[in-house]
């Protein structure tokens, strides 16, 4: 039988390994996620009970729970199966969601506080800063994030499968690979004045936004060291210390652009300096952490970080490439919106909708890596009904949040925007958007969720596709039409672009819902063959 299959392979993934002691007990969501306790190794089959995942026995414990540590999850068969799997699921997911978006919220808040300092030089620096930070670094930010993107697959599904030593090999090759894209990103960095006044903007914000950004590239060398050891914590679930450093590196950074801008009067250099000197106490931080307390993943340096370069390179420009395409589409349309007549207040209204759903965003990052770990995870561990499941309750709770928060924007429509400006006719637009950025809120609900369900499961490519069809073929010509040709204005533009967006989450519905995840399951067994460089078809 396929199942019976399934189970031989990733029993041999596991040969090596010491077995378990006796008690079949529940654990924390990290413990079941640990390769230690979820998939034993030895004489212990990966799955205990009888043989076919389709007809495992409940193992029943007081509390009713149907997840143990000896395999995958039974069929739910009633609400109280239901319930108890939405319980320890929703654990598992929070556990990991919330560090790693507090840990997101506090490194937005670190931009947020250099255009606040930049902003009371004056008017000039603020815009120039602005700029650079929002342009270029975000540019550089978005395409590195997405690149190391790839370990999310990989690392998840070593780490579930047992593999922990690789994880410290595929970040290894994930350093040398983003080193690389950094030096190629570097000439947008040196001749970022001109390329600013090619896209019209002022002489003298151009040319000191060049300089910023000039005296901003170390910041993005810090990315190549910050995002593998990041994806490495993640896919082990460790990123409780993710979130302290985060919220340590915050702190200090306001304290550095106090001394450097107040105290020694650096100017934007000594925004830049701070900003500079932040990224690097995160990454070299996170790095410290790695080397020092995860030696069961990081073994040392290898050579072996220098072996199937090109794979890895290919399934990081696919991550690139998905996460690129999704962040550049909304940019694009405050670019559309700033060409409409009176584009001060279409500009505007639109920024403070999408600074609202912004703040909304970096919840669904988090949530977003923490079902890509998940999926991932389980994934490697060959238990595909927990990879099913978690997908499912993961986008019944975002659907909720999402609801919820388009509600709370439908009845402040008229108020919320007060925070931001005291101009009537800029409260009066946004009122006007509060439909369409509540539509918004609930798809973003929902679509970050699939992504992360795309990265565990290694489908990067495949959504890179989608993505480049529902955003740039039909969103963006829609967006055209509705606002210039059909005269709709801001509201047309959005609205074509929701449709784009609205699309590419049905098409990704429908894939997540017609996979097979048993199929996913002996695709991640062969994904971490290949990376392995192991024979892992070796007799018991």
């Amino acid at each position: 039988m396929r199942s019976k299959r399934i189970e031989r392979k990733l029993s041999k993934i596991g040969k090596g390994k010491k077995q378990q002691d006796g008690g079949g007990s529940s654990s924390s969501s990290s413990d079941e996620n640990s390769p230690k306790n979820a998939s034993k190794m030895g004489e212990v089959p990966l799955f205990s009970g009888p043989s076919s995942m389709e007809t495992t026995e409940l193992h029943h414990a007081p509390e009713g729970l149907i997840d143990t540590c000896a395999g995958d999850y039974t069929k739910i068969s009633n609400f109280a199966d239901f319930k108890n799997v939405f319980s320890l699921e929703s654990i598992k997911l929070w556990g990991i969601a919330g560090p790693i978006a507090f840990s997101i919220l506090c490194n937005y808040a670190i931009n947020s506080f250099t255009n606040i300092f930049v902003g009371h030089l004056g008017d000039l620096e603020l815009s120039a800063v602005s700029i650079s930070l929002s342009v270029v670094s975000n540019f550089s930010f978005g395409f590195l994030l997405g690149m190391a993107s790839a370990l999310e697959t990989l690392c998840g599904q070593a780490f579930g499968a047992g593999q922990v030593e690789m994880l410290g090999v595929y970040m290894q090759r994930s350093w040398l690979i983003l080193l690389g894209a950094c030096i190629c990103l570097l000439p947008i960095y040196i001749y970022s004045e001109p390329l600013l006044l090619l896209l019209g903007q002022e002489p003298e914000i151009a040319e000191l936004a060049g300089v910023f950004t000039l005296q901003s590239i170390p910041q993005m060398f810090s990315l190549a060291i910050n995002f593998p050891t990041q994806k490495f914590l993640q896919a082990q679930t460790k990123v409780g210390f993710l979130a302290w450093l985060g919220f340590i590196a915050l702190i200090l950074h306001i304290i550095i652009l106090y001394i450097l801008m107040k105290v020694l009067a650096l100017g934007t250099t000594g925004a830049a300096a701070a900003y500079c000197t932040t990224a690097w106490i995160i990454a070299l931080g996170q790095t410290a952490y790695v080397i020092g307390w995860c030696k069961d993943g990081w073994t040392g340096f290898s050579w072996l970080a220098f072996k199937d370069l090109w794979a890895f390179v290919k399934l990081s420009v696919a991550s690139a490439v998905m996460l690129c395409l999704e962040v550049w589409y909304f940019m694009i349309l405050i670019v559309l919106t700033g060409h409409l007549d009176n584009p001060i207040i279409a500009v505007g209204s639109l920024s403070i909708c999408m600074n609202i759903n912004g703040w909304e965003g970096m919840l669904f990052i988090g949530i977003n890596a923490a079902i890509s770990v998940r999926v991932s995870n389980e994934l490697g561990l060959g238990r595909p009904r927990a990879a099913k499941y978690s997908v499912i309750i993961t986008i019944i709770e975002s659907l909720i949040i999402g609801i919820i928060c388009a509600a709370i924007i439908l009845i402040t429509k008229d108020y919320f925007a007060v925070i931001f400006t005291d101009s009537k006719e800029m409260i009066q637009a946004v009122s006007k958007l509060a439909g369409l950025l509540g539509i918004t809120m609930v798809l973003n609900s929902v679509q970050p969720v699939i992504s992360g369900v795309a990265v565990g499961g290694g489908w990067q490519a495949l959504v890179a596709y989608i993505n480049l069809f529902c955003y740039y073929i039909m969103g963006l010509p829609l967006g055209f039409l509705f606002g210039y040709k059909l005269g709709f204005r801001v509201e047309g533009v959005w609205v074509g672009m929701i449709c784009g967006t609205a699309l590419q989450t049905f098409i990704l519905s429908y894939i997540v819902y017609k996979t097979n995840w048993n199929k996913e399951v002996e695709e991640a067994s062969e994904r971490m063959r290949k990376w392995t460089g192991q024979d892992m078809e070796t007799d018991m």
